[in-house]
């Protein structure tokens, strides 16, 4: 990935915080001055998302424009502080249906606006931008804007109006406070050339269209209108809330591109990692552990349950798990326990898992895991996507539909055991001088399907490439945890990296464990030969 694509990737990271409950309620404001027009809404013009696609098809036809930015001397003072002390004024809230929906103010993060519609009985009309819908200190050069300004945002808020549950912020992300309504990782709409040597490209949402919940359970629908250099199109997106669960959200999508692509990233998810149990070595930090995700599981089109490690690479890695028409895919976070973070502040282990269940075609292609490295907890390092095998054309139209879970889980119903540690340490045994060449492995599975077996029960399937070796492989069920069991080996050779795939099966050859695919990168192997 290029410096560029990285700095991007970093402010958008710094600039969803200010999306955060806490962001937007420790300052007191006064009311700005009274705007001088009292209009709030625009005409009412006819809308469907059919009518939007049209729209966007239309679009795709012509060169792209690039919204102006308005005032931008005036939004380059408006810089993280600043932006922090503009609160929303409960008193304009604007319920969408039973949806209490308030916007968020441009800033420098933010300069480019998007224009906010209501939608209701399948008529539109605009949400004006005015001044007062927001508290503004009197010293603030937001005082200084008019109402020509346009916002950068929404949220939804819970019923008490104290923290939202659902928020859009900085070109086509948006993120949800999970089961717990803690923060955490974040998705977009599309990614472009992520991971890339050329520059990423980063899709706008440009206009939303809200319109209150419907008979099949969703709090709100949005529609949003997307554009950048390469592509126009249209997401609608059914979303709902159950307090204690988290958020489901059912999405369709059609796009229509202008330019070729070389690596779409359909159904993007953006999460940190920094240090587990698997590369405590990493970082020096008083906590045990700091990640939003610990890794990308998968569920195969055949069936086949797969996880992968996250990892704090060296350098940029890109890792694609090639397949047809995937069952789902996602960024989890398995480790709940508290003792293993230890931060009361912000609650690693209360971060939200999501989950990507395709619900139309996606035919070929490729799961996809960027990572980069990091050595800090405020960059988000991690992005996984569906990247289909057949690469867009100028003119082409491509559609995906999926459903979005927000939650502690996956929402699978288990067969087969889980994994539920990685740990890595230097191969050989205590007490005899350490190979230089050798890594010890010791992964662990979980699972009702355990409880009961012994060693003589379970069999092992380890992969590796040719030219390494293992030693001392073993499992043994854990001592005091049933339902645990333990796989230990040696991992010898003189490679930069390492990819292995290991499962434990039955003695029949009945799988008993998903399939952890996981890989030694070169940092971790050179730290472990240090003598």
């Amino acid at each position: 990935m290029s410096a560029c694509s990285l700095r991007l990737l970093t402010a958008t990271a710094i600039s969803l915080a200010l999306a955060s409950p806490m962001a937007q309620a420790q300052t007191t404001a006064t009311p700005a001055a009274q705007s001088q027009s009292t209009e709030r809404f625009g005409p009412a013009a006819s809308f469907s998302f059919d009518q939007l696609a049209e729209r966007a098809r239309d679009m795709a036809t012509r060169p792209y424009e690039e919204a102006p930015v308005r005032h931008p001397d005036i939004l380059d003072q408006i810089d993280f502080t600043a932006h922090w002390q503009i609160l929303f004024d409960n008193n304009k809230t604007v319920d969408v249906g039973d949806a209490p929906v308030q916007f968020f103010h441009p800033g420098t993060y933010f300069r480019q606006p998007v224009k906010m519609f209501e939608v209701e009985s399948g008529q539109a009309r605009e949400i004006l931008y005015h001044r007062d819908y927001f508290k503004i200190p009197d010293d603030s050069p937001a005082m200084q804007l008019g109402d020509d300004m346009g916002f950068a945002g929404f949220r939804v808020m819970r019923p008490d109006l104290k923290t939202d549950w659902i928020s859009f912020l900085g070109g086509a992300y948006f993120r949800t406070d999970g089961f717990a309504r803690q923060y955490g990782m974040s998705a977009r709409g599309l990614a472009i050339d992520t991971g890339m040597d050329q520059p990423e490209e980063f899709p706008r949402f440009t206009e939303f269209y809200l319109e209150g919940g419907d008979d099949t359970g969703a709090d709100l629908i949005v529609t949003a209108l997307m554009d950048s250099p390469s592509v126009a199109g249209v997401y609608r997106m059914k979303i709902s809330n159950q307090n204690g669960l988290g958020q489901v959200m059912d999405v369709q999508s059609r796009l229509f591109f202008r330019n070729s692509v070389d690596r779409l990233g359909v159904a993007p998810l953006t999460s940190m990692f920094w240090f587990s149990e698997t590369n405590r070595f990493a970082a020096a930090d008083w906590r045990p552990e700091v990640h939003d995700s610990d890794g990308l599981m998968m569920v195969t089109g055949t069936g086949e349950q797969i996880w992968r490690p996250l990892m704090n690479p060296d350098r940029v890695k890109t890792s694609s798990f090639s397949d047809d028409n995937p069952k789902g895919f996602g960024l989890m976070q398995r480790d709940r326990n508290f003792e293993n973070y230890q931060d009361d502040g912000i609650f690693y282990d209360r971060r939200a898992s999501v989950w990507i269940e395709p619900t139309s075609n996606w035919g070929k292609g490729a799961v996809t895991l960027v990572e980069l490295p990091t050595n800090d907890e405020v960059f988000d390092n991690i992005v996984a996507f569906w990247n289909p095998a057949q690469k867009p054309a100028p003119g082409q139209e491509m559609d995906f539909n999926y459903t979005m879970h927000w939650g502690e889980d996956a929402p699978l119903r288990e067969t087969v055991a889980r994994t539920s540690a990685t740990r890595i340490g230097e191969g050989g045994y205590p007490g005899n001088p350490r190979p230089a060449d050798q890594v010890k492995m010791q992964i662990e599975f979980t699972g009702d399907i355990l409880k009961g077996l012994s060693r003589d029960d379970i069999s092992f399937k380890i992969d590796t490439p040719d030219d390494v070796e293992l030693l001392d492989e073993g499992v043994v069920p854990v001592v005091g945890k049933d339902g645990t069991v333990r796989l230990t080996f040696d991992v010898k050779s003189t490679l930069d990296n390492v990819d292995l795939r290991v499962f434990l099966a039955s003695k029949n050859g009945t799988p008993l464990t998903e399939t952890w695919i996981g890989q030694i990168n070169p940092a971790q192997i050179a730290y472990l030969r240090q003598k």
